[in-house]
């Protein structure tokens, strides 16, 4: 059985998302369906686990209402894989452009890194140790042991003892170093170090279309791996030579075969793939009479992937059956209906967002825990100025964005990040050269309208357009 310690309720993933996620309810409750269902999979007979079919979900909304972002959590949510493309840019097997099996191996990519970083963490405390051991003995290098000697050249000890021979007093003064080290005494100091340097990126490509993808970085990495690591001696701080050893004793380390089989099995079981733009590579979407190169040949090879098939990639062979696929689309010109039926078979729940209101925009100004105010409100602070924003300052951006969004393109809520930039460019501008720290600025009702409202009025609005 698995652990559901690790794992939410959908209850727990939709009280999560709502904390970054104004709206979209019906969403919510999908993905975390989906998401929870891994788990049960995961906890089933293992005669039916491998029959048990990964539900996909389409999502149907226009941009900016948040599909996007709803993946994007729910992969942090579940500490999983994700990868997001865009269905435009591949093109169909045999036309130059992005294959769909590249989104596989960028999943199995971002999995490496995830587990690479958890296993580092895990050893971080042992490379600590060496990291410190390496610094004391550039600072303090150790005396071979011999036999008892007079004391010579290193004086008598903070505390007034002296010891009996060089080897001991060259102990005590590495111990007193070792704290201050520690504490963070010795920082600022310098000392030389010995940094290996990264391996060869100068291996050229060999002649286009006599291998492929995967070959190519099998053999520049096989290639890279015969090639001697060059080392190089800096001049660093001791506060630098901390950053800089950690990283490379951490990867010392790290058993990267056990990190390459675990990231696979990780991308297989609890990967997700984002597949946004798909309307466009739907039949409906093709404008004008030119030859179809990158729509049904496009949904055709997407097929066996989101099917269920094995892919190559430099760490080893995946198995797709188990990724969940969330494909999304504005489906302006097109509509779900014009994808080829087998795929449309591949994409049971159909999840339709809703357009924002005037009430949600305001509701993502001030609720979200990463809210567009509160990223304002940050930037200030660093430069030691206080930004507050009334609560009718709010409610008039939010009438003004939604204005906007109605006479204009419909950009979601996309139209906060332009309107509040229009708002404050300003105040970011005169900080801190007029406006000094610890001043206050207050956004107001009256401020908003002043800025903005004449904007509204003109009917020439192209800056708002993204």
């Amino acid at each position: 059985m698995i652990d559901d310690k690790k794992y939410m309720t959908p209850r727990q993933i939709v009280e999560e998302l709502d904390k970054y996620i104004i709206g979209q309810n019906d969403a919510k409750r999908n993905v975390a369906i989906a998401l929870r269902n891994r788990w049960r999979r995961m906890n089933t007979p293992e005669d039916i686990q491998g029959e048990i079919v990964q539900n996909n979900i389409l999502m149907i909304g226009a941009t900016g209402v948040g599909k996007t972002e709803i993946a994007r959590r729910l992969a942090k949510i579940a500490d999983a894989p994700f990868t997001k493309v865009e269905a435009s840019k591949f093109t169909e097997v045999g036309y130059v452009g992005r294959d769909v099996e590249s989104m596989i191996r960028d999943l199995v990519e971002q999995s490496v890194n995830l587990v690479r970083a958890n296993k580092k963490e895990e050893v971080k405390e042992k490379a600590n140790q060496i990291v410190e051991e390496i610094i004391l003995d550039a600072l303090i290098p150790p005396l071979k042991p011999t036999s008892q000697t007079t004391t010579t050249g290193f004086g008598n000890l903070e505390n007034g003892e002296t010891p009996t021979n060089d080897q001991e007093l060259n102990e005590r003064t590495r111990e007193k170093f070792r704290e201050k080290i520690r504490s963070g005494e010795l920082d600022e100091r310098k000392i030389d170090i010995q940094i290996k340097q990264s391996g060869n990126p100068g291996i050229g490509m060999i002649g286009g279309g006599v291998m492929d993808e995967v070959s190519m970085m099998n053999l520049q990495e096989m290639i890279s791996g015969m090639m001697p690591k060059k080392t190089k001696k800096r001049k660093v701080t001791i506060a630098e030579a901390k950053q800089l050893l950690l990283e490379e004793e951490a990867a010392k380390l790290v058993d990267m075969d056990e990190v390459k089989e675990e990231a696979i099995q990780k991308a297989q079981n609890t990967g997700i793939v984002f597949i946004d733009e798909v309307d466009k590579i739907a039949a409906g979407s093709k404008k004008g009479g030119g030859p179809d190169v990158s729509r049904e040949g496009v949904q055709r090879d997407l097929l066996p992937i989101v099917e269920g098939s094995t892919v190559t990639t430099k760490y080893g062979v995946i198995q797709t059956d188990h990724i969940l696929f969330i494909a999304a689309g504005a489906f302006h010109i097109s509509k779900p209906s014009d994808l080829i039926p087998e795929l449309q078979g591949r994409f049971p729940i159909r999840v339709e967002l809703e357009n924002l209101t005037k009430e949600d925009f305001y509701r993502i100004l001030a609720e979200p825990k990463n809210a567009l105010t509160k990223q304002y409100e940050a930037l200030f602070e660093a430069e030691n100025v206080e930004l507050t924003f009334q609560d009718e300052a709010l409610e008039e951006i939010a009438s003004i964005a939604f204005k906007i969004n109605s006479e204009v393109e419909n950009i979601g809520a996309r139209r906060l990040h332009t309107v509040m930039s229009h708002l404050l460019n300003d105040f970011l501008f005169d900080v801190p050269d007029k406006i000094g720290a610890n001043a206050k600025i207050a956004i107001t009702k009256e401020m908003v309208e002043e800025n903005l409202s004449g904007l509204v009025e003109n009917k020439d609005l192209s800056q708002f357009i993204l």
